[in-house]
């Protein structure tokens, strides 16, 4: 999801500093200086970690179970310092958790299980330490070291912590100063938004602590939809040092000695943890017998099935040193899927830190004798050819372009992604939620998402799934509204219908302004594209009557196109149920979602030809995309300018500087992208300019810097921008794409020739079965524009209208 006002300052005055000293502003090596051996080396998980990114910095392993990363604070024990539970500027730390995302938004999500070592002795209950004065521990980002599968921090207690994480367990070890109480908290019940409830037991004979925290509440202080657990995480600690003394608390008692606690902090009537409520215990240790090393497995199954994640993954054998050594190559492993050499040492660093953000999500759910917890709340088992299921899926985001990089990498992981996917929905009586967090639906934000993404996993190489199954239930609903789709429940961001008022775009072709979803024309929009990638599964799936009655359901947008909207000329806008048209401004966000009528007039990605008829003509629609992308003083405006123009940090924007290339403008693709490119995203905490969403805004980054983007939704055809690396080579089993691109430079964005596999090529654009199979790209780049190239409308990038009647 996307991101507030706030989030946003000051972007705009970077940006026009920028373009104030032209283009080029990103410090670091040569440009010419050639890319480091290990591309794990080049991720600096600090990015995006202030400024509204919500990025956490901890030990991860791609799409890992387990996310071990701190939790800090503002001086609220009740709120998180941010939607990851790390913010940047916050300065002191309350415990290192083991589960979070990357990304979102609302208050907050997982962080499930803080451990937090304290050096004073145990007077009162961490439950009542409502300002993070006692229990919670300064720190310095000189001495904190965050990479890829692993996390370092001394805090200014003296505790030296230090992280490591494999897929469903992670590693710790904590070194007390001597002289000093040596006390870990275990805070059960201390999720990011709180638990309905806690228990957690201490085995002082064997060394072990085991327990589980029932969670979820995703976005609940914004409707009572969502004020609700719908996950238990279970956790199995295994200590190497004995355990010297014990104690527990529950809410406001505390009792040494106690080896077992319970209670969940419960939600206000904000939806937030009730202050002074919760449970949890801790251990002391001698800190003379040396660092105290903890392995830590995960399950959202059993206690049995975590200790036997642990057991798999972590023996009691290996070392600290051995599992970052393991996360190191795995991550070595992923980053590598994409070669990059050229541009800066900066710039190599924020691209394979987008593309680590890119592989964090959807995450491995499944435990490893392959049962999980489903959205009925039973224990199934993955079956089949499927290896894992997933979780995390923030559909809103995610459909644009991160699961088309994700499956052009990783097609088994696609796979099964969309299997997991259909999965969810089979257990909660046929509907896809939009949001789903663990093995629970969340239905914030707006339109049936599941659908682009499973048709852009299919189109981007991941076909190892039900695609007729997962088709039937997809269309069913979409054709057959739900009590769901008929309710207010949850409205504004949280809608439970998975195609809210689904019944008015039956009966009238369009959402209307009083409706069950978010917004009238944003639903619509949403709505129109979700069934053009319905008709690509239709027509994927051999029901070709499906395929046509989809497409035509896809140009129900064109009943919400209002052509004396306004005198520059018509927009997309909210309509009422009888027809008529309500008061409209350009400006407003009446009728949408995180955007205003102007970001969404851009919002036919599948019909972008149809779209600029409507506005009368690619010379109209030209000169209307200029006025989108730049100010009155003709600078680009592209983020920050106001509600009349671009928004390339949060979703709604992101596709359309790539619309020039439907006009016979590449050239402005090429600049604007790269304006982006290089001000907006930068090796630095405030690096992301935007909630980064699971990694959809990532992906973009990682896709625009490749020089090409899925602007489709559930199609495979890539439109071309201009590549930032002198040579890229992506690794696909299906086929290697090779980008060489010799004059790639900050200041020379722009394309004056190209030849794929020898040969020379002036579309802006490549066809599917390029993404499919791979091949060679050769770019030549220039520092001036070439506005011939890719000029020629009949070679414009395909645009697919409905059936004629």
């Amino acid at each position: 999801m996307g991101q507030g006002l706030s989030e946003r300052q000051g972007l705009r005055r970077v940006l026009a500093a920028a373009l104030a000293c032209g283009v080029a502003l990103v410090a670091g090596l040569p440009a010419h200086a050639q890319a480091s051996a290990s591309p794990a080396d080049e991720v600096n998980p600090l990015i995006g970690s202030r400024h509204g990114g919500n990025t956490f910095p901890g030990a991860v392993m791609p799409f890992g179970m387990l996310q071990w990363s701190p939790e800090n604070t503002r001086g609220k024990h009740n709120r998180t310092a941010s939607p990851s539970g790390y913010l940047y500027d916050a300065p002191r730390i309350r415990g290192f958790s083991l589960t979070h995302l990357s990304g979102a938004g609302c208050a907050g999500a997982s962080g499930d299980v803080p451990f937090m070592p304290v050096t004073t002795p145990m007077q009162g209950s961490p439950s009542a330490d409502l300002a993070d004065k006692t229990y919670a521990v300064d720190f310095s980002h000189n001495d904190e070291h965050a990479k890829a599968g692993s996390y370092d921090v001394r805090l200014a207690n003296g505790v030296q912590v230090e992280l490591a994480a494999a897929t469903r367990s992670g590693i710790g070890r904590f070194t007390f100063p001597a002289g000093k109480p040596a006390n870990l908290l275990i805070r059960t019940s201390d999720s990011e938004v709180g638990s309905s409830d806690a228990n957690v037991s201490i085995d002082a004979k064997a060394r072990t602590v085991s327990g589980s925290v029932n969670s979820g509440n995703f976005c609940g202080y914004l409707a009572k939809a969502d004020q609700r657990s719908y996950y238990t995480l279970y956790f199995v600690a295994e200590f190497d040092q004995p355990i010297a003394s014990t104690g527990a608390w529950h809410d406001g008692d505390v009792q040494a000695g106690k080896t077992s606690a319970q209670g969940g902090t419960g939600f206000d009537e904000k939806g937030f943890p009730t202050p002074g409520k919760g449970s949890g215990v801790w251990l002391g240790f001698d800190p003379a017998k040396g660092p105290v090393q903890v392995r830590v497995g995960i399950s959202y199954v059993s206690l049995a099935n975590a200790k036997a994640n642990l057991v798999a993954e972590i023996p009691a054998q290996q070392t600290l040193t051995q599992v970052q050594a393991k996360a190191r190559d795995a991550w070595n492993d992923a980053l590598g899927k994409i070669a990059v050499s050229g541009g800066t040492s900066d710039q190599r660093t924020t691209f394979y830190t987008a593309l680590y953000h890119s592989l964090l999500h959807p995450n491995v759910f499944s435990d490893v004798n392959g049962e999980y917890r489903g959205f009925d709340q039973q224990v199934h088992k993955v079956e089949g050819t499927q290896r894992a299921q997933y979780a995390n899926f923030s559909g809103w985001d995610v459909y644009r372009s991160q699961v088309q990089l994700l499956t052009w990498l990783y097609p088994d992981v696609g796979s099964d992604i969309a299997q997991s996917l259909f999965n969810q929905a089979k257990q909660n009586n046929g509907e896809w939620d939009r949001w789903t967090h663990n093995n629970g639906g969340t239905h914030v934000m707006s339109g049936d998402p599941a659908v682009p993404s499973l048709a852009a996993i299919d189109a981007f190489g991941g076909h190892n799934f039900d695609l007729k199954g997962a088709y039937a239930s997809l269309a069913k609903a979409a054709t057959v509204p739900t009590a769901h789709d008929l309710s207010d429940e949850g409205c504004n961001v949280e809608c439970v219908g998975q195609r809210p008022s689904l019944d008015q775009w039956l009966k009238l072709h369009y959402i209307a302004t009083q409706s069950h979803a978010w917004g009238g024309a944003a639903e619509t929009l949403e709505d129109a594209t979700a069934d053009f990638a319905l008709a690509q599964l239709a027509a994927r799936a051999g029901d070709k009557e499906g395929e046509q009655v989809f497409l035509k359901r896809a140009g129900y947008w064109r009943n919400l196109f209002n052509a004396k909207a306004a005198p520059e000329g018509g927009y997309i806008q909210n309509r009422n149920a009888d027809g008529s048209w309500p008061a409209f401004k350009p400006d407003s966000d009446d009728g949408f979602v995180e955007g205003s009528a102007a970001v969404y007039l851009w919002m036919v990605p599948f019909d972008v030809r149809g779209l600029f008829d409507e506005m009368g003509g690619i010379t109209k629609a030209s000169a209307r995309l200029d006025r989108f992308f730049h100010d009155d003083k003709g600078q680009w405006a592209l983020t920050e300018a106001g509600p009349l123009h671009a928004e390339l940090n949060n979703e709604p924007s992101v596709g359309t500087p790539w619309l020039y290339a439907f006009v016979g403008q590449p050239s402005k693709t090429q600049e604007a992208v790269r304006i982006v490119v290089n001000t907006l995203w930068k090796n630095t905490p405030e690096g992301i300019p935007g909630n980064d969403d699971l990694g959809e805004m990532s992906s973009w980054y990682v896709w625009s810097a490749l020089g090409m983007y899925p602007a489709i939704p559930g199609r495979g055809e890539l439109v071309l921008g201009s590549p930032l690396f002198t040579h890229a080579v992506v690794h696909r089993a299906q086929g290697d794409v090779d980008i060489a691109a010799p004059q790639a430079t900050t200041q020379s964005p722009f394309v004056h020739g190209l030849m794929v596999n020898g040969h020379a090529h002036d579309a802006p654009w490549l066809p599917a079965s390029f993404a499919e199979h791979g091949g060679h790209l050769e770019f030549t780049l220039s520092a001036q524009p070439d506005t011939t190239w890719g000029s020629d409308l009949a070679k414009a990038p395909p645009s697919f209208p409905p059936p004629k009647s």
